[in-house]
């Protein structure tokens, strides 16, 4: 039995299909309500990572466990050490933990704390474990639906810095390798898309995948910060909006692992864009 938490996430939903297709019994974790798209023979279980008694009574009966930590939980929570501790008592041997890249190119920053700590927690530890280091995600722009929808425009700051973003679906299926598979013990992926893209690139895929024409509007990066307070601590929204703007070279670089690992290229935005338009309009 495989357990997955953030399981309603961009990237746990996306696992949990993929482990389910694959024959595997999974435990779909959330803080909330059942997955409304959980897949056939998914069981879906309530828990919170910031509580270990219901994180325990979770993964009871697992030998792996896929483990993202969001919102407060970057920030705050449990030590990591008793995280795997009750998790490793529960019966899992195997973790996937999912970081970022930016732990690696900025471990000074505050926003980055809790998950280096998750990271040397896991390799002083008995567990089969895996980091992945992915940048940032595609689906972050679904932000922009609602100025989609109702007013034409594409708002964003930083419009002409290009990153190496990823769809989540290929953050998923590396977690679906180290989990199935050996020889990910000990190994930190880095997880990126195959290109760099600009916010001005992205609102250009998203016209052409849409038919219709959009306004791309440069924010300033006081009103993204505003925008971006709404939804993850303070610390956060400083240390993306850092990367955002002033990316620095290993930030800008797209030779990743999603090829290595998978034996594919990482997908496009533009790619992405076209399978997800139906949801902007």
């Amino acid at each position: 039995m495989i357990v997955v938490t953030g399981a309603t996430g961009n990237v746990g939903s996306a696992l949990v299909r993929e482990l389910a297709a694959a024959g595997e019994k999974v435990v779909a974790v959330s803080r909330g309500e059942k997955p409304v798209d959980l897949p056939e023979g998914a069981e879906h279980r309530r828990a919170d990572i910031g509580d270990l008694a219901s994180l325990t009574e979770a993964v009871a009966g697992a030998r792996a466990l896929f483990l993202l930590i969001t919102g407060p939980q970057l920030v705050q929570g449990p030590p990591p050490a008793e995280v795997l501790e009750a998790v490793a008592a529960a019966g899992v041997r195997r973790v996937v933990f999912v970081s970022s890249q930016g732990a690696v190119t900025r471990p000074g920053s505050d926003g980055y704390a809790r998950t280096l700590e998750f990271e040397k927690a896991l390799a002083a530890s008995d567990l089969e474990w895996t980091v992945l280091r992915p940048g940032g995600f595609f689906t972050n722009t679904f932000a922009w639906i609602e100025p989609v929808r109702t007013q034409g425009i594409i708002p964003a700051p930083f419009g002409d810095v290009g990153l190496p973003q990823v769809d989540p679906a290929d953050i998923a299926a590396m977690a679906a390798a180290a989990l199935l598979e050996d020889g990910h013990h000990g190994r930190a992926y880095t997880v990126i898309g195959p290109e760099l893209v600009t916010p001005r690139q992205q609102a250009e895929a998203l016209t052409a995948a849409l038919g219709q024409p959009l306004q791309f509007v440069e924010l300033t990066r006081e009103q993204a910060r505003e925008n971006m307070l709404r939804f993850m601590p303070e610390s956060v929204a400083d240390h993306t909006l850092e990367i955002l703007g002033a990316p620095t070279a290993e930030e800008q670089q797209v030779s990743g692992d999603v090829e290595r690992v998978l034996g594919r290229p990482a997908t496009s935005y533009a790619q992405w864009a076209a399978r997800v338009a139906p949801a902007f309009r």
